[in-house]
């Protein structure tokens, strides 16, 4: 596994790009100016919005009402006004009910992809799964990341372990509390919001499959 530059140049790519949107007022509709606010954080925005939410989730019920809605994109720091705020949720409330499925709206949020950019990323995240037990840890990666040409392993200034932590870190957004966890959703999410920065499927695919060896 690469370091993956052209991952990085993509993400960049696409952070500039959001905010260059944003500052020209554009887009109108709340739910796609909540979406390009998230890349403006970077592939791990949408990531930090789903651990905001999952955070105030404590009865498991995957469900949010309008103040837990607005807690909980206020919470990432995500600049919206109440009244946009209040469009997102009633968007997303289509039956009326006063609450919102927290895995539809995440779903819904996260840019579309087709089957094959969707395959190759399942893809890279069973490679990384050692274990097969659906969540990448540093267990897993000892078997398939080397941090010997790592700069700072190579002067000491960092253990394997914490180069590996750091790098798990890329995928666990800024909500909540890092766990050095990283489950299939969280990678699907990450490599979703690349993808959006990304117009060829046949350059998506070749860039994954130079970053994970595939």
């Amino acid at each position: 596994m690469n370091n993956r530059p052209d991952l990085f140049s993509k993400e960049a790519s696409l952070i500039k790009q959001s905010q260059r949107t944003l500052a020209n007022g554009q887009p109108k509709d709340p739910i796609d100016k909540l979406r390009l606010l998230c890349f403006s954080r970077g592939a791990t925005g949408i990531l930090g919005l789903a651990r905001a939410f999952r955070n105030m989730d404590d009865d498991g019920s995957k469900a949010l009402n309008l103040d837990e809605f607005i807690t909980g994109i206020r919470d990432t720091g995500l600049d919206c006004s109440d009244d946009e705020l209040n469009q997102m949720f009633q968007s997303f409330d289509t039956d009326g009910s006063g609450s919102i499925n927290m895995t539809e709206f995440l779903m819904k949020l996260r840019p579309p992809m087709n089957q094959g950019r969707i395959d190759i990323i399942n893809k890279a995240f069973r490679k990384m799964d050692t274990t097969g037990d659906g969540v990448i840890t540093v267990d897993d990666l000892k078997n398939v990341y080397s941090v010997k040409e790592h700069p700072k392993y190579q002067t000491s200034e960092m253990t394997a372990t914490e180069i590996l932590k750091e790098y798990l870190k890329n995928f666990e957004g800024s909500g909540g509390e890092v766990d050095d966890v990283v489950t299939q959703e969280e990678f699907m999410n990450y490599y979703a919001t690349i993808s959006a920065s990304i117009d060829n499927d046949t350059y998506f695919d070749l860039m994954m499959r130079k970053s994970f060896n595939l």
